[in-house]
């Protein structure tokens, strides 16, 4: 088995990946010639992805070294960004089997009306089998801990798109639609919280800003491409290189913002066509029964209030990430992730931009110290994952730890990671956690549904 896996791993994402989804649309009943080219958009995308990271990592290696040095920083986490975390998600034993077996999870909850939530939201299945990679390098490369690691992260990623599903539904006028994604999860518990310790101060909900006329007065200022020409040009200018090489590095990080959202579209298209597919099987099976189909965060994105606080928090987190203490963490790759902090935020503050924007911030200054914790295990795997299969996307410049804002930063993500360093203790704590969250969406689901049958025959 473990020479199979050995053999799975060694063909890298941009190969393995291909041949796997191909065979999960013909499981699900695509035509072949179908299923093929949705296979070689996500092998393609990974390719891409390799290209792009080498260019941040080939062209910022440098500079970043040089500023640490001129001003004694310690920012020595490289942000590779969630190429380099997908990489590492997929190019591992866990990250070969981590749909098909999260699928099953997912049929068997819902038949035990554990959730109503139908996860095709396939692309992002990746934040589940990062979690589960870092695991199982951490436990010396144990599939059981890897795959219950990520097990743990889906089911309870699962119960909090549940519960967040009318909000989410009413907010955005998005009726039947979850959003299973972990990393957007993960930011609840500080929206509940903080919202609620917000409204406990006199006259502070009525303090908001016009977020669509906010969104017009940033102009081309709002846009990735411009502000990534901006932190690298700065990136430059506080290397004190010359004006050659600032408005190289400026076109660059421009280059590395606009190029990773169209590298997405490359898995989008790739996956579309399979989640169509699986939510036509979902109607069948499920018809009469409620289910929400879970979708990316990329449905809402767009959102006046998410672009808004996003071009605000990039400088406000950059300043910040340097002068505080104890973080050796610089984001950059990641900056063009943040517009996927809020979707979940903003149906609990209601839109209000102050109140998202502390929201988003605190959460983001937490997030920072996950990842520096995460640092050292983050690189012995993308190390590990490089040396086995050579994909650029895992690689980390000589000097530096990795990490990633994406999910690396989330509170799913790292008390996972913190409960798998805790071993069998951790591994009981989790599973308790777990099990909890089962049982208490389970009633809930429950009463909802006698609830309803009790309306209908009285009706």
């Amino acid at each position: 088995m473990e020479q199979v896996f050995s053999y799975i791993i060694s063909l890298g994402a941009s190969v393995m990946m291909p041949i796997i989804f191909t065979v999960i649309g013909l499981c699900i009943g695509m035509k072949f010639g179908k299923a093929l080219k949705s296979g070689l958009f996500v092998g393609v995308g990974f390719v891409g992805l390799g290209v792009v990271t080498a260019l941040l990592t080939t062209n910022f290696n440098d500079p970043l070294k040089a500023i640490s040095d001129l001003y004694h920083l310690q920012l020595n986490v490289f942000d590779m960004g969630w190429p380099a975390a997908a990489a590492v998600a997929y190019n591992t034993a866990v990250g070969a089997l981590i749909i098909p077996i999260c699928l099953g999870v997912n049929f068997l909850m819902l038949i035990t009306k554990t959730t109503r939530t139908v996860n095709i939201d396939l692309w992002n299945y990746w934040h589940f089998a990062f979690i589960g990679a870092v695991a199982y390098f951490v436990m010396g490369e144990s599939l059981v801990w890897g795959y219950f690691a990520a097990i743990v992260c889906y089911i309870i990623t699962l119960v909090c798109a549940d519960l967040t599903a009318e909000k989410f539904q009413k907010y955005y006028d998005l009726d039947g639609i979850s959003i299973p994604q972990p990393f957007c999860q993960s930011f609840m518990p500080f929206a509940i919280g903080f919202n609620k310790l917000l409204d406990m101060i006199p006259g502070f909900s009525k303090l908001d800003i016009d977020a669509g006329g906010l969104k017009k007065k940033f102009g081309v200022l709002g846009e990735p491409l411009v502000l990534g020409v901006i932190v690298g040009a700065l990136i430059g200018w506080a290397a004190q290189l010359d004006i050659k090489k600032i408005l190289f590095l400026g076109v660059t990080m421009g280059a590395v913002m606009e190029l990773i959202p169209r590298i997405t579209s490359l898995f989008i298209d790739g996956l579309k066509p399979i989640s169509e597919k699986t939510q036509e099987l979902v109607k069948t099976k499920f018809n009469g029964k409620k289910v929400h189909i879970g979708m990316s965060p990329a449905l809402v994105i767009g959102h006046p209030t998410t672009l808004v606080c996003s071009v605000i928090l990039i400088p406000v987190i950059l300043a910040i990430a340097v002068f505080l203490p104890g973080n050796q963490f610089l984001p950059l790759a990641s900056l063009a992730g943040m517009f996927y902090l809020f979707p979940i935020i903003l149906p609990f503050t209601k839109g209000n931009v102050v109140k998202t924007l502390i929201v988003g911030l605190v959460a983001l200054i937490i997030g920072l110290y996950f990842v520096t914790d995460m640092a050292p295990d983050f690189t012995m795997a993308a190390n590990q994952v490089f040396a086995a299969t050579g994909d650029n996307a895992a690689h980390i410049p000589d000097g530096f730890s990795g990490g990633a804002l994406d999910f690396a930063s989330s509170l799913f993500g790292w008390a996972i990671y913190r409960g798998v360093k805790l071993s069998y203790i951790g591994m009981g704590i989790l599973a308790i956690i777990t099990i909890a969250l089962m049982v208490i969406n389970r009633k809930r689901i429950v009463s909802e549904e006698r609830r309803t049958k009790s309306e209908e025959s009285n009706s």
